[in-house]
């Protein structure tokens, strides 16, 4: 369960500083307050990563007679994201993605339409659509389906939950410091490594 919780933080807190549902958190901090943003964003989060950890395990059930395949098929996955995101990260320029950053900014702008509601409620939620629409397909989601494949369920969810809350309390307490400073090609290339040595992990304890 320790392994599953630390692969989990590690994996999500590195993969997700900087993306766009980090610079979603920054934009609507700075419109709105903070509190109220990050419980929209964290139980954006928490719900996609339970979501994710439903579908591993139930992947690993109706596999439940073919381990073997469920086991490289880990391997596979998180050595094919790591080199995907290593080759991202070589063709990204050094300074912070604006595109990115362009891309956050335009869902906001599209979920705005009315600017005169502006209850908690109203705000809570459109935190929580637009980091759950943003996160649907992201490669952390695929990462954690694939670590509650074939480990603890509940050590990959609370590590994942409390990666992604660390991420989300970073961009909406400091993100208008640092949103500017942020290299994501850094960030990706740590990423890729980080795939490419969980792959590596999974590959000496299965055998």
């Amino acid at each position: 369960m320790l392994t599953a919780f630390t692969a989990g933080l590690l994996l999500i807190t590195i993969s997700e500083l900087g993306d766009k549902t980090f610079f979603i958190a920054v934009i609507l901090s700075m419109q709105h307050p903070r509190r109220v943003v990050f419980a929209g964003v964290t139980a954006a989060l928490a719900a996609m990563t339970i979501l994710s950890v439903i579908f591993g395990q139930l992947l690993s059930a109706l596999t439940q007679g073919s381990k073997i395949y469920v086991y490289y098929a880990e391997i596979v996955l998180f050595i094919a994201f790591g080199l995907k995101l290593l080759y991202d990260a070589w063709k990204m320029p050094a300074k912070p993605d604006e595109e990115v950053i362009e891309e956050a900014k335009e869902a906001i702008e599209k979920a705005d339409l009315d600017n005169q509601q502006k209850s908690l409620w109203s705000i809570l939620l459109k935190s929580f659509v637009l980091t759950f629409i943003a996160e649907w397909g992201d490669r952390t989601q695929f990462a954690t389906i694939a670590l509650a494949a074939s480990n603890n369920a509940i050590g990959v969810t609370a590590g994942a939950i409390l990666g992604h809350s660390i991420c989300a309390a970073i961009a909406v307490i400091g993100g208008r410091l640092i949103a500017g400073k942020i290299s994501e090609r850094q960030i990706t290339f740590v990423g890729g490594f980080l795939f490419i040595i969980f792959g590596i992990v999974a590959a000496i304890e299965g055998s």
